[in-house]
This record gives C-alpha cells, sequence and structure tokens, in this order.
C-alpha cells in the first residue's frame, strides 16, 4: 500500500530491530494447525507456553543467526519464561500499555511486512490467517505483550547507570579474556537534496480531474470501478481497494483527516499528500473504524524538467569542488531536504539516533554509491526515488571514516560505556527474576522438569 507511513529512510536497516516476540511468536501460535505441534510446556502466572512456542523460536533464531546459534529446547524456554514473568508482573504492578501506542506500533510493523510481502494477501496467507482483520488482531495481543516486557524492564532499569570506573573495569574485564568487541567500519554521511516537482499547471490538472471524477460519482457511477481503472495505488487491487482505518492507524495523516471529517457516504474534496492528490469516499462507519475507498493521481513530471533540476544539483556539485563555497553552505543555500537540512545534511541513523552508519550494514544499492570514496569525497549526482513516488536528485559527502579496529577505551568509549550498561541492566533484570520465581505460579510440563535451567524454575529445594 502506498499510503502507509515510511518512517525512517531505510526500513531494511530496521529487519533485524524489531521485537523478536513479534516476529516469532506470529507464526508460533498460527504455526500449531500446520506442524501440528500442540499442549503446554509451561505456566508463568497467568501466561502460558506452548510446545509451538518453542520450535517456532527456535527456528527463527536459526534463521537470524544463519546457524551459527545453537539452542536447545530447555534454553529456548527459559528465554521465553523469562519474558512470560516480565510481562506477568508488568500486570501486576498496574503497567499501562494504551491501544494507541499498540496501535501505532502494529501499523508499523505490518507497513513492513507488507513491504517484503508486496501485498496484504500474502501477509495474511502467510502467517495462517484467513484475512487482515484476523491478522491485526493476533498482532495487537502480541504488541501488547511486548509493550509490557519492554515497560516493564524499563521500570526496573531506569535507576541504573554505570560510572567511568566501572566501564574502565568493564573493558580491561573484557581485554584480559581477550573478547574485546571489533567495531565496524563506520561512516558520517551528509547530503544534498534537489526534489523534481511537477508544475503548477500540472497540479491543477489533476485536481480538476479529481473534481470531475467525484461528480461523476455523485451522480451515479462507480467509485470502486473509477478507483480500479485510474488510481496509482496499487492496493486498489487487494480487496476490492477497501481500507478499514482507525485515528491510530499508520496512515498518513491527510488521510485519516478525509476519513474521520466525512459522513457515511460522502466523498471528500481533493486533498493533497505526500503520494499525491487524492478524493475519499467512506463506505462504511464501524464504531472507531472506518471502511473507505480513495483514488489517489500523481502529477506527472516531464523529462525537460527532471533534467534541470539535475543540471542544477551537478552545478551547484561543480562550486563545491572548486571551492566556490563549502558543502554545508550549499546546503543551507540549496538542499531541500527538512530532515538534514537544519544538521547541515548529516544523516541521522534511524537505529541509533546518531550520525554514524556501520558500512557493511547499508542498504547495497548505497553501499555501491558510497563505499570507495574517501573522507572528504563527494559522490556523483544520483537519481533516487522515495516509497512514497517523491522523486529527486541527491549527492552525498563522505564526513568521516573510521576503518574496522579492536575497540579502544579512547576512541570507543562511548560505544564500551553502552556495552558496560546493557550487562548491567541485564544483571539487575536477571537478579530480579531471581527473585520473583520463588512468589509467582510456575507450573513445567514433566518433559522439561529435568532441564538444567540457569534459575529454579522448578522451584527444587
Amino acid at each position: 500500500m502506498l499510503l502507509k507511513i515510511k518512517n525512517f529512510k531505510s526500513i531494511k536497516m530496521l529487519k533485524k530491530q524489531f521485537t523478536l516476540l513479534l516476529l516469532l511468536v506470529v507464526f508460533a501460535v498460527n504455526a500449531q494447525d500446520r506442524i501440528k505441534l500442540d499442549g503446554v510446556a509451561a505456566v508463568v502466572g497467568k501466561n502460558i507456553v506452548l510446545n509451538s512456542e518453542i520450535a517456532a523460536f527456535k527456528l527463527e533464531l536459526e534463521q537470524q543467526s544463519e546457524g551459527k546459534v545453537d539452542i536447545s529446547d530447555c534454553e529456548m524456554l527459559e528465554q521465553i519464561m523469562n519474558r512470560k514473568l516480565l510481562s506477568h508482573h508488568a500486570v501486576v504492578d498496574s503497567i499501562v500499555v494504551t491501544e494507541a501506542e499498540v496501535n501505532t506500533q502494529v501499523e508499523r510493523k505490518i507497513a513492513y511486512f507488507l513491504q517484503q510481502l508486496g501485498s496484504e494477501k500474502k501477509l495474511y496467507e502467510f502467517y495462517g490467517f484467513n484475512d487482515m482483520a484476523d491478522l491485526r488482531k493476533e498482532f495487537i495481543e502480541i504488541e501488547k505483550e511486548a509493550s509490557l516486557i519492554q515497560k516493564m524492564q524499563q521500570k526496573l532499569t531506569d535507576d541504573v547507570d554505570v560510572t567511568p570506573e566501572e566501564v574502565r573495569n568493564y573493558y580491561k574485564s573484557l581485554e584480559k579474556e581477550g573478547n574485546l568487541p571489533e567495531i565496524g567500519a563506520e561512516i558520517e554521511l551528509a547530503q544534498i537534496v534537489l526534489h523534481i516537482k511537477p508544475s503548477k499547471e500540472e497540479e491543477e490538472r489533476i485536481i480538476n480531474r479529481l473534481k470531475d471524477m467525484k461528480k461523476g460519482i455523485e451522480e451515479g457511477q462507480s467509485f470502486k470501478m473509477k478507483a480500479i481503472a485510474y488510481s496509482k495505488d496499487p492496493g486498489v487491487l487487494q480487496n476490492n481497494g477497501l481500507y478499514t482505518i482507525t485515528r491510530e492507524s499508520g496512515f498518513v495523516k491527510e488521510f485519516k483527516e478525509a476519513a474521520f471529517s466525512l459522513n457515511e457516504g460522502e466523498i471528500s474534496e481533493p486533498f493533497k499528500s505526500q503520494f499525491g492528490y487524492h478524493i475519499l469516499k467512506v463506505e462504511k462507519i464501524k464504531g472507531k473504524q472506518r471502511d473507505v475507498r480513495h483514488i489517489l493521481l500523481q502529477p506527472e513530471i516531464t523529462t525537460e524538467q527532471q533534467q534541470q533540476v539535475k543540471d542544477s544539483i551537478t552545478k551547484i556539485r561543480k562550486d563545491i569542488l572548486t571551492l566556490k563555497l563549502t558543502f554545508e553552505e550549499a546546503v543551507q543555500k540549496y538542499s531541500e531536504d527538512k530532515d538534514t537540512k537544519s544538521n547541515n545534511g548529516l544523516l541521522i541513523n534511524p537505529i541509533s539516533n546518531d550520525t554514524k552508519f556501520d558500512l557493511t550494514k547499508m542498504d547495497p544499492t548505497l553501499y555501491a554509491r558510497i563505499s570507495t570514496l574517501k573522507e572528504g569525497e563527494i559522490s556523483d549526482v544520483f537519481y533516487d526515488e522515495t516509497r512514497e513516488g517523491e522523486k529527486m536528485y541527491k549527492m552525498l559527502l563522505m564526513k568521516s571514516k573510521v576503518p574496522a579496529h579492536i575497540a579502544d577505551l579512547s576512541k570507543d568509549y562511548v560505544k564500551i560505556q553502552n556495552l558496560a550498561l546493557q550487562k548491567k541492566r541485564e544483571e539487575t533484570i536477571a537478579k530480579w527474576t531471581k527473585e520473583k520465581i520463588n512468589d509467582t505460579y510456575i507450573k513445567i510440563n514433566k518433559e522439561y522438569k529435568k532441564c538444567n535451567f540457569k534459575n529454579n524454575w522448578t522451584k527444587d529445594i
């Protein structure tokens, strides 16, 4: 669907960052009918662990690690029970997870999976559901538990911090054990972007065309058939072009505003979003949900307009190379990317929220453009297009480039500090887990009672 918000510059970079539980348990719960793994492995508080969950967690972990992680059923069960213990006590401690934040996360992740699989039908069939409504319902339950776990972990570790001495001691312990991590090659990139925009006359033509369509529909023509014939949204061929949305759904702001400003059966005036121009019809209102259809048209851009923008940014590049202005001055004077303009063009890593990127983990297309650049060099001008269809020309500056190296306390202090803090937080949660097992109802299936758990889950005296 073209209407989902793209929250990050490159969703591919997020592939391994989504909550492990979401990636696994959907498969685990719905895989039961397919792989016939039934039965309860354990009960932790009011939460159960299915045999199928253990199998699915193991399978996904093996796939993500490309076979490098070998974990037993007993070890996997303990990891799952750790999470169930956290979610159980989050409820006991009255930790609140709102419907809005859950729905936002669900829609963001559904958008990611849609990008990977291509269509809603492929998505819900892949996970063994009958339709998107069933899949969304299951995702919501999974996200609620994942959010409870995250908030409980935050509650337990909010006051945890590390002193400089603890950081040094942690580094020395790694050094003594020969376990100092290797820091991958890191780079900082800055960009200058010029958008390729349609003419005002072309935008007016599109608006007038949508107005004519609206008039025809109000006189009895089929909205659905016009959408199929003319809409530029590929989602029009899925579910008959019908979208079910709430105010929390991950659709663009303008789309939701139009949907919730209309009565059932009404058609909006043409409105603009980052995807183009729309008219929208509310087919049905169901409490907080609305079933809507829309027609999306996108203004055309001529070859001449595209060439003009390319010539303009090529000249800017030449002026930088001949020292008529600095890259930073050119960013402030010319760049049209609002996300980086105020930061002298520097790109922000959406995973770490800083300006450093691991060179080996970058999108392959981007890697090919910048991997050979030396520090201070500028890439050639190149064409780019967002998932939403926004067209542009850009160039990139290799702001800094640090080769791969073994961690050094002075050069990589912040990274080592974060590792030390992570270890201390894990130790805090591990201590809490050990204590909470004793006053939580836990029942282990007899086939797992012989497991050699790290913690006393079987409560043997």
